[in-house]
């Protein structure tokens, strides 16, 4: 079910999505507090965010910061944010009490405990949660921050499950926090965009037990709709999706 109105509810939650525990609600209130004082939201797309069932949420992930403007949107929309986290993350004192109780999903990345947190997906999907990713895994590595070429696990999650994958493409979180800036914080309202796209259509892979090619086709699919995406928010013409295996060592060491 979705809301028929367009239009995005930019201080309640949407009616008939999850129902949230009160103690995540409190925490979900903290998140949102920080978010409205330190971004202007242009919100819209709402609308393609389903109120019920399962759905991968997928965004393109250039900040530090973003995922919490992500968070604060999805949950908005009606739903329960549940993301993919570095294990390193909810081992920390309080912080890692408060991500695990809210539903959040530990990995170690380059293990075969990376492989298993696709099974836990898979899990969070059949219940009827939404997951959201960053297909590319981490922040991308493309200069101008376009998105780059995805990861397959992604892929194999959509077809595999069936869920819809819905694009949110977002904006303007590095005029809050950007690592290679000095200051890296900056004060004041920024203006953020954050828009959900319609479903990626995925029609021509399902049905079949997907090839390695296939995989690769859908990340590609996947990343380029977010591309496209973006660029209208940006108002810019897109470059084709950076490919980090094709960059210099010397361009990987200083983009971190």
């Amino acid at each position: 079910m979705t809301e028929p109105r367009p239009e995005a509810q930019y201080t309640f939650r949407r009616r008939g999505g999850d129902r949230i525990p009160a103690d995540v609600q409190v925490y979900a209130n903290i998140v949102k507090g920080a978010t409205l004082g330190l971004s202007r939201r242009e919100w819209s797309g709402m609308e393609h965010i389903p109120l019920e069932g399962p759905a991968i949420l997928v965004w393109n992930h250039y900040s530090d910061i973003d995922p919490l403007m992500v968070v604060h949107y999805v949950y908005n929309a009606g739903r329960h944010p549940r993301f993919l986290l570095k294990e390193s993350i909810v081992k920390v004192p309080v912080v890692g009490a408060i991500l695990k109780r809210s539903g959040q999903i530990p990995v170690k990345r380059g293990s075969a405990e990376a492989a298993d947190s696709l099974r836990v997906l898979e899990r969070e999907l059949a219940a009827g949660h939404v997951v959201i990713m960053a297909p590319e895994g981490t922040v991308t590595k493309e200069p101008d921050r376009w998105p780059m070429r995805g990861k397959t696990g992604v892929a194999r999650l959509a077809l595999e499950s069936g869920a819809p994958v819905i694009p949110i493409v977002q904006w303007g979180a590095l005029g809050i926090h950007d690592r290679k800036r000095d200051p890296k914080f900056k004060l004041g309202r920024k203006p953020v965009t954050v828009r959900a796209l319609p479903p990626v259509d995925l029609s021509r892979w399902l049905g079949r037990e997907p090839s390695r090619e296939d995989l690769v086709e859908v990340a590609d699919a996947i990343m380029e709709d977010l591309r496209a995406g973006l660029a209208e928010v940006r108002g810019q013409e897109a470059p084709p999706l950076f490919d980090p295996r094709q960059q210099r060592p010397e361009e990987s060491e200083s983009s971190e």
